[in-house]
């Protein structure tokens, strides 16, 4: 058998997710250095319309498993299905998202096949000996390579920092016959919201923490909404039981990636640092003008936030409505701000 590389993908309504393009681009520009086939897994039932897409993306083979009870994410499922197709297939890498699912499949695959395994990979290339793996550590106060040896490497990708292209491949389909068994946990609640951007996806994200004081995150939605956004949180926020755990920004959450992030009353911890590394541009709210937060924004306002957030939404409103005529008095009320944080930062 020749040698080739696995991706798992991530599918969800007969659409597979933006990480499993991500992961196929990458796992096809290795694939061509390292002369090898690229393979990928999909789980559960899926129309063949969005089979062929993968091909689109780089794989050489897609190895489907239709049963129902794949049809949602189950840890114990997962891991006996994919550790089946693992020891069959013998991959030199499986390359996964490192989403909350992702880091807890990643640790139970390498368990099960006895693999080495790295989470929160930024980048992954080849050596002559394994696969070097370039990561944040400690709060991204530091950049280090790992390598990892062995066969397979697991390799959980923050996705966000990916790129996607398109590379025709053969995308031939193969069907396995894998006896899945039934899972031994039992799901309490479910909680699906198809009108909700996904926070690794959205452009722009405005997320609150200790500072909002309390469940009612409604300011922050109004902002998020204007902005066709997304809501997240700090962990103290998640921990206080205000917004649920797949709100969680930072490097126990969700890593983000969009153009604008908004941190409304978050100090800025390295673990929440970690998480919104990626961002192109960080506006930090707070109160506290000594705040972390504000070493790591491009623009900061020292205030509340109650008072803040709501003019802001309202001339993003007026300026969208107006076709930008608000633009003046938004500047006048940001001008102030910006040089209030300017002070700060000569302080």
């Amino acid at each position: 058998m020749s040698e080739n590389l696995l991706v798992i993908a991530e599918h969800d309504n007969n659409k597979f997710s933006t990480a499993t393009y991500q992961l196929l681009s990458t796992g096809h520009m290795l694939s061509e250095q390292i002369k090898c086939s690229l393979s990928v897994a999909v789980l559960g039932s899926i129309t063949p319309k969005a089979l062929n897409e993968l091909a689109e993306y780089g794989a050489d083979k897609i190895i489907l498993v239709e049963d129902e009870k794949l049809n949602q994410y189950v840890s114990d499922v997962y891991t006996h299905t994919l550790s089946a197709i693992i020891t069959q297939e013998n991959p030199l890498l499986v390359l996964l998202n490192s989403s909350f699912a992702g880091k807890e499949l990643s640790a139970t695959l390498a368990a099960r096949v006895r693999a080495a395994v790295a989470t929160e990979c930024m980048a992954v290339r080849k050596t002559d000996k394994g696969f070097e793996i370039s990561k944040f550590m400690y709060g991204s106060k530091i950049s280090a390579k790992i390598e990892l040896y062995g066969k397979p490497v697991i390799a959980a990708m923050q996705t966000s920092s990916l790129s996607i292209v398109k590379s025709k491949r053969a995308g031939r389909i193969v069907k396995l016959n894998i006896s899945v068994p039934e899972t031994k946990f039992r799901i309490v609640r479910q909680e699906n919201n198809t009108e909700k951007i996904p926070l690794s996806q959205a452009r722009a994200v405005v997320s609150g923490g200790r500072g909002v004081g309390g469940s009612d995150f409604s300011v922050l939605e109004q902002l998020a909404e204007t902005l066709n956004g997304a809501v997240g949180a700090s962990r103290s926020a998640i921990d206080a039981g205000w917004r649920p755990v797949s709100d969680q920004i930072g490097q126990t959450g969700i890593t983000v990636s969009p153009d604008l992030y908004i941190a409304c009353g978050i100090s800025g911890s390295s673990q929440h640092i970690a998480g919104i590394a990626g961002s192109k541009t960080v506006v930090a709210i707070n109160k506290d003008s000594h705040a972390p937060i504000f070493s790591k924004a491009d623009y900061g306002i020292k205030g509340d936030l109650f008072e803040i957030i709501p003019c802001l939404t309202e001339v993003l409103k007026a300026r969208k409505h107006s076709g930008g005529n608000a633009g003046r008095e938004m500047e006048k009320h940001k001008t102030k701000q910006i040089s209030q944080y300017q002070q700060l930062k000569t302080d």
